[in-house]
C-alpha cells in the first residue's frame, strides 16, 4: 500500500497549472539520483560581500555575478567562506525578484540533499555512543520492511551502496506529487512506495544514489532510540552546534526572511517556487530548512568529526567511487553521508543538494576549522542545465582554492 497522505492547503493563486507542471518536472529531475559503476574501496553590511567580515576576492565576486547574469542563471546566489572567526561573504543578484534585496547569511533556504549529512551525523553519533551499529541491518532494526532488504546495513545506507529502490522514482509517488505538489505525505511510510520492489543490486557491490537510503537511516535511528528523528536532530546536531535557524518542517511554508527559489525556464520569466512543494515527501532525505550561517557551522562540525572517536571517524571517511547529486567540485567520492571533493588546490568534505528553486554546496576541511557554502536560488543539475552545472562546479573549485588559501590564479586549472 502507498503511504497514506492528506491534502495540504491549495496552491496560491496565479498560474497554478503552469506552476504545478513546472514543479512536477523539476521535482522529477531533482529527486532521481544518478547511477554509477561498481563501488571500490579506497557579516552582512550592504554591497556585494565583504562588509564587516573583511576583504573579498574580486575575481571570485565577478565569477559569482557572472553566474547570476548567465542566461538561465539563478536570480540570486550567496557564498560564505569561514576560517576560524573570520568570514568572507560573496553575493550576487537578489533574495527576491522585484525587491533588490541582496541575499543574506541569515536568510532561510531549502538545503535539499545536504540534509543527508544531518541524518548521517545523527547515525554516526549514535554509533559512537553504542546505540546503533554500522553493521546493524534493516532486518534487525526495521523488521517490518521487506525481507529482501533485511541484509542491508546502516553503513551501506550511508554510502549509497545498499541497492534500495528509490521511492522518489515510484510511479505512484510521482503521480501524487504531480497532482498536488503540496500533498502531505506520511514521512515515516515513504518506503512503502517501493516495498514490492527488489533490491537493485547485491548490497555493497555497487554505488547508486538513492533518496530511500536516508529515510531508512532516520527510521533506524528512531527504532534504536525510541525517539523521533526531529528530536534526535535537535539534541545531537542543532543544540551542540548552536544552530538556531535550522528545522525539519512538514509543510510548504518557509520561515522569514528567506531566499526565494525560482524555476528558470527561458524564455519565460522566472517563477517563484519557494513554497510550491511540501517537505514531507523528502523528510530526512532532503527536507531541512537552514541558513547559510547555520549550514556552514554544521559543516565545520560534521567535516571535522563532531566529537566522533577514531574508529567511527575512520568509517565516516572511508570512501568509495560515487558522486553527490548534483556533482560537486573536482573528483567526487562517497563516504558515510559525506563526500570528498578533490580539487586542484586540495580536498574538502561535504555534500551538495538540489530541489526546485535551490542548489547547494556545503563543505569543510578535515580539521573542522574552515567551511564553505555556495547557495543558488534556482535548481541546477545535470538534467535541468548541464552547461550551467559545469560552470558552477568550476566556480565552486575556485572558492575551495580561496578557502584553502592556495594562491593559484582563479580560473587556472
Amino acid at each position: 500500500m502507498p503511504a497514506r497522505s492528506v491534502p495540504d492547503a491549495p496552491l496560491p493563486h496565479g498560474r497554478p497549472r503552469r506552476r504545478r507542471a513546472v514543479v512536477a518536472a523539476l521535482a522529477a529531475a531533482s529527486l532521481a539520483g544518478p547511477m554509477t559503476g561498481p563501488a571500490h574501496a579506497g557579516g552582512e553590511a550592504g554591497g556585494n560581500g565583504g562588509g564587516p567580515h573583511g576583504p573579498i576576492d574580486r575575481a571570485l565576486q565577478r565569477g559569482l555575478q557572472a553566474l547570476v547574469d548567465t542566461p538561465g542563471g539563478p536570480p540570486g546566489a550567496i557564498a560564505v567562506l569561514t576560517t576560524g572567526g573570520s568570514s568572507e561573504v560573496y553575493r550576487a543578484g537578489t533574495s527576491q525578484l522585484g525587491t533588490g534585496r541582496p541575499p543574506r547569511t541569515t536568510d532561510h533556504m531549502r538545503i535539499a540533499s545536504t540534509a543527508k549529512a544531518f541524518s548521517g551525523s545523527v547515525a554516526l553519533q549514535l554509533a559512537e555512543r553504542g546505540a546503533l551499529g554500522l553493521d546493524d541491518t534493516i532486518g534487525r532494526r526495521l523488521p517490518e520492511l521487506p525481507a529482501a532488504w533485511h541484509r542491508v546495513t546502516l553503513r551501506q545506507l550511508l554510502n549509497h551502496t545498499s541497492g534500495l529502490p528509490d521511492y522518489t522514482e515510484a510511479p505512484t509517488f510521482i503521480a501524487e506529487l504531480t497532482a498536488d505538489p503540496r500533498w502531505h505525505f506520511d514521512s515515516r511510510r515513504l518506503l512503502e512506495y517501493v516495498a514490492g520492489d527488489p533490491l537493485r543490486f547485491r548490497p555493497g557491490s555497487a554505488y547508486r544514489y538513492s533518496n530511500s537510503d536516508n529515510i531508512a537511516v532516520a527510521l533506524m535511528a528512531e527504532a534504536a532510540t525510541g525517539q523521533r528523528y526531529e528530536r534526535l536532530l535537535a539534541e545531537l546536531v542543532y543544540r551542540p552546534l548552536g544552530l538556531r535557524d535550522t528545522s525539519l518542517p512538514q509543510g510548504y511554508r518557509l520561515p522569514g526572511p528567506y531566499l526565494h527559489g525560482y524555476a528558470v525556464d527561458r524564455p519565460g520569466a522566472p517563477e517563484d517556487v519557494s513554497t510550491a512543494l511540501g517537505a514531507s515527501g523528502v523528510w530526512a532525505s532532503g527536507g531541512i530548512v537552514s541558513t547559510p550561517r547555520d549550514l556552514e557551522a554544521f559543516m565545520r562540525g560534521y567535516a571535522g568529526g563532531l566529537g566522533l572517536g577514531p574508529a567511527v571517524r575512520r568509517e565516516q571517511l572511508y570512501f568509495v567511487a560515487g558522486s553527490s547529486e548534483p556533482a560537486g567540485p573536482g573528483r567526487n567520492r562517497a563516504g558515510l553521508a559525506v563526500f570528498s571533493y578533490a580539487t586542484r588546490c586540495g580536498t574538502v568534505y561535504g555534500h551538495t543538494g538540489n530541489f526546485p528553486g535551490y542548489t547547494q554546496l556545503a563543505a569543510g576541511t578535515k580539521d573542522g576549522k574552515r567551511s564553505l557554502t555556495v547557495s543558488l536560488t534556482s535548481q541546477v543539475n545535470s538534467a535541468t542545465n548541464p552547461r550551467l552545472l559545469a560552470t558552477l562546479r568550476e566556480l565552486q573549485e575556485d572558492f575551495v582554492c580561496r578557502l584553502l588559501d592556495r594562491r593559484k590564479p582563479v580560473g587556472v586549472r
